[in-house]
């Protein structure tokens, strides 16, 4: 077999994982079988199996590839000075992720893995470390503004993280069973949410008197 270049060994996995993505997208991952990944990366069995050996090396592997992804859209919200504008920021980062269409394919996928970490607890663990990923993030800016007296302290921050991430991923439900709603007017709502987390000035004065 002849040597192929570190370059070009990527691209041979990016094209096998494009044709998975592809093929999940569109029928989900149990009416999927190698054998149609195969078919659609144009690449020999022999050749997809040397990359990955199973359905679930796949699975796997996308959802890798989203977490790092998303990693990059989370640091758009560390880099902000005000952690309450740290939290917009990741509104405003996951909405142009909402709407963009190249991403509709990774978004179903994303949801038959949901379905899928019920019976498969591998599929499962990379679920939750995805959710975890931005969980951690706002739950640290969420305590930086409790602590600066920005948010309320009487609520929990993990509670605030989930909520938040809950609402995202009820978005990305609509979004792909194809419900036509206004992203911007949705975004200004939970824009209003982060808001009501304020501390209030009779907050303030609590916290003084004791």
């Amino acid at each position: 077999m002849p040597k192929i270049s570190d370059k070009q060994r990527e691209s041979r996995r990016q094209q096998i994982l494009e044709a998975a993505l592809a093929c999940f997208a569109e029928n989900g991952f149990h009416q999927t079988g190698m054998a149609d990944i195969v078919k659609r990366s144009g690449l020999s069995h022999g050749a997809v199996y040397l990359y990955f050996q199973s359905k679930d090396d796949l699975i796997e592997a996308l959802a890798d590839d989203r977490h790092r992804r998303e990693a990059v859209l989370n640091s758009v919200a560390q880099g902000s000075g005000d952690p309450i504008e740290g939290l917009h920021a990741l509104v405003r980062v996951y909405a142009q992720w909402l709407t963009d269409p190249t991403g509709e394919a990774r978004r179903r996928v994303g949801i038959h893995g949901w379905a899928e970490a019920l019976r498969n607890r591998r599929v499962r663990a990379s679920v939750v470390e995805g959710i975890d990923m931005p969980r951690a993030l706002i739950v640290a800016l969420v305590e930086r503004a409790q602590h600066d007296g920005l948010i309320k302290r009487d609520l929990g921050a993990d509670a605030i993280a989930r909520v938040l991430i809950a609402i995202f991923q009820g978005f990305v439900l609509q979004k792909c069973w194809g419900e036509d709603f206004d992203v911007e007017a949705c975004m200004a709502a939970v824009a209003g949410v982060i808001e009501g987390f304020r501390t209030t000035k009779p907050d303030i004065k609590r916290r003084t008197r004791t």
